[in-house]
């Protein structure tokens, strides 16, 4: 499988000034493949998006911080992540993507090296690493390198996972506001379910995905409302990202200026919003 839709070079200026420290929690590298070949199992094949275009991004927005999650294109080989992230030590920080019977020993390299959790994916486009019992059980030596779980799930899966993984040792964070599709409304079952996931402490979300759980296009107006109510209702667990450089997107390339500067409307509140955007990550993920 391919992936063609790329990222935007020469996204728009944010008219929105972010706080010194600011955070993008859920990007990815890819490649170069010259570098960093795919694996050779990968779902998705996308363009190259190196580290400099990453930097060079986060330069025009205004960013200081970043988390790179791992990305499936390259598999369990992390190599490029942490190349990033010795690019810049102590400002870029990783999630990886790692097998349940990884060796103590290689966890502690990670956590190591800034590595701060492990995701796994419940999607159709993505494999499925581990069964949310495996996960949990693999929580536990999680914990032990002061790592959390990180997860990416349909919509349909957020109340059956969500209980699931809140057995877990460690905290969970729940990408992109657990996938949700924002035509189905504001009363929806998906995110009722997510609503009361968040209720337990144990978890964090992500108010990233606008884009991808919109059914409008930009601004992203119909999806606007469900990061604004997580945002409200729980202001000291939640998190924001770009998911740069969008991969598997669909619907058009989004725009990173833009996704900037919806957090006005995602966060109206200046202490929220850094709480949002500096806060919460720094006692997160130890910046």
């Amino acid at each position: 499988m391919s992936d063609t839709t790329g990222y935007m070079p020469q996204p728009s200026k944010p008219r929105l000034w972010l706080p010194e420290g600011a955070c993008d929690c859920h990007t990815h590298v890819f490649g170069p493949q010259s570098t960093f070949p795919y694996a050779e199992n990968a779902l998705f094949r996308p363009q190259d998006a190196p580290k400099e275009a990453l930097f060079a991004l986060h330069k025009h927005l205004g960013i200081d911080r970043c988390i790179i999650v791992q990305s499936g294109c390259h598999g369990f080989d992390n190599s490029a992540m942490l190349d990033a992230m010795r690019s810049r030590p102590g400002q870029y920080l990783g999630v990886a993507l790692a097998p349940v019977d990884i060796s103590d020993a290689h966890l502690a390299s990670l956590a190591e090296q800034g590595v701060r959790g492990v995701r796994f994916n419940f999607m159709p486009h993505l494999d499925a690493a581990a069964s949310p019992e495996e996960i949990v059980a693999f929580s536990h030596r999680l914990a032990r390198h002061g790592m959390h779980l990180q997860v990416h799930m349909h919509h349909t899966l957020i109340e059956r996972i969500g209980q699931q993984l809140s057995h877990a040792s460690t905290a969970v964070v729940i990408d992109h506001m657990g996938r949700i599709d924002a035509a189905q409304g504001s009363d929806q079952d998906a995110f009722n379910a997510l609503m009361t996931l968040m209720e337990n402490d144990k978890f964090l979300v992500k108010v990233s995905g606008c884009d991808r759980a919109s059914a409008l296009g930009s601004p992203y107006s119909d999806a606007v409302p469900f990061a604004q109510t997580l945002v409200k209702n729980f202001p000291d667990r939640i998190l924001w990202g770009t998911d740069w450089p969008h991969p598997n997107i669909k619907g058009g390339t989004p725009d990173d200026g833009v996704l900037v500067d919806i957090l006005e409307s995602i966060a109206p509140d200046p202490l929220h919003r850094k709480a949002l955007l500096v806060d919460n990550p720094a006692w997160f993920y130890g910046f």
